[in-house]
């Protein structure tokens, strides 16, 4: 342990058990007289905000003009009292950091972690770090050095958000907490991030997962003739897929005549699958199909690709207002599960047909005609 590591740590302890010291007119007492080497606490003149200015020697030089050799001076900060920067000093001393880098903020930090880190990560990744991004409007100005646990836990608390986005949220920051740490930002103790609570934190908005009741599917089935997108919602309840999965199935990995299609985007490995085409919702599938040019099976009325976004505002919310039925998307797959299971279909069955984990490898993923037969049974049960 340095002798100057050591000299810190005892001002610390002593100036935070002493208190306030010297610059109080009325006590007059005199100033500490600081070690040698130990850096100043100075008071600057005018009205000022911060008036005490801590600085420390950090080397010598010689002065070309005079040829004397004078002290070069690092400013570690402007503090509003004496108290205030001695605490500052003796932290410096205990633990050294770069002066510039303590100025950098949040927004900054962001900025260099993620000019690096989304040339590694998928385009899904970075949509989840920016949206994450987008709660932390709060901290964006902040030093990095100044960001406590209250902060972070105040953007938490106030999110309106689910359990999984702020999940994200947590991610993001700690990645760019120990970008800010291995770039010598901040110090490790400044790292507060996995003291964050999430499980804490309600969502105001949050509508509980729960599948569609039989009434509200034979709703949406009285209903097809009412708008041609009430299909796709039971095309979702009848297949377990994610809307997302839907939404970006090419027309080219739709098989109509042995009535399965193929997943190849997912969120996971698991995900990647042959998915079986029930009988009630053929007909579905065969309008989309053939409904226009655009290489998806689902489109917009111009026939362009769905985005989510698009798909959710346009369709999915109003035509459940209009049924007066409240869902989210993910809820037609606990539905389409719960109908299986109802039925009797083997658990090994229905993670094949949803892409749960733990079915396959991908090795054992190339479906034979046996296995197709063996979804649609299933499917058909329901």
């Amino acid at each position: 342990m340095s002798h100057t590591f050591c000299i810190g740590l005892f001002f610390i302890l002593f100036f935070k058990k002493v208190g306030v010291i010297m610059d109080n007119k009325k006590t007059k007492r005199r100033a500490m007289r600081l070690p040698n080497g130990y850096g100043s606490v100075k008071k600057l003149s005018g009205n000022r905000r911060n008036p005490w200015i801590v600085t420390k020697t950090n080397g010598w030089e010689i002065n070309p003009d005079t040829g004397k050799t004078i002290q070069k001076k690092i400013i570690i900060g402007y503090y509003p009292s004496r108290q205030a920067g001695l605490q500052a000093l003796a932290e410096y001393n205990a633990n050294p950091y770069d002066v510039n880098a303590v100025k950098i903020t949040f927004a900054e930090v962001y900025n260099r972690w993620s000019e690096k880190k989304y040339k590694e990560v998928s385009e899904s990744n970075i949509k989840g770090y920016k949206a994450a991004y987008k709660l932390c409007s709060s901290l964006e100005n902040m030093r990095m050095i100044d960001i406590k646990l209250s902060h972070l836990q105040n953007v938490v608390d106030n999110s309106g958000k689910n359990t999984p986005t702020l999940r994200k949220l947590k991610v993001l920051w700690g990645q760019m907490f120990e970008y800010a740490v291995i770039n010598e930002i901040i110090t490790k103790d400044k790292n507060i991030v996995e003291y964050v609570d999430i499980k804490a934190a309600g969502n105001p908005n949050k509508i509980d997962r729960s599948p569609f009741t039989d009434d509200e599917i034979q709703k949406i089935w009285n209903n097809i003739d009412f708008n041609e997108y009430m299909t796709v919602i039971l095309m979702l309840i009848y297949s377990g897929v994610r809307v997302s999965e839907l939404l970006e199935l090419k027309k080219s990995d739709v098989h109509l005549d042995e009535k399965w299609f193929n997943i190849r985007h997912a969120k996971t490995q698991a995900g990647i699958r042959a998915v079986p085409i029930a009988d009630k919702t053929f007909k579905f599938f065969e309008y989309w199909y053939n409904k226009n040019n655009c290489e998806y099976l689902l489109s917009t009325p111009d026939g362009a690709h769905f985005e989510y976004r698009n798909y959710y505002d346009s369709y999915w919310k109003p035509l459940l207002h209009e049924l007066n039925i409240k869902h989210r998307p993910h809820d037609t797959r606990h539905t389409c599960i719960s109908l299986l299971a109802a039925a009797k279909v083997y658990q090994t069955t229905i993670k094949k047909i949803v892409g749960h984990s733990g079915t396959q490898t991908l090795t054992e993923r190339v479906y034979t005609h046996l296995d197709i037969q063996e979804l649609l049974d299933a499917i058909n049960l329901i």
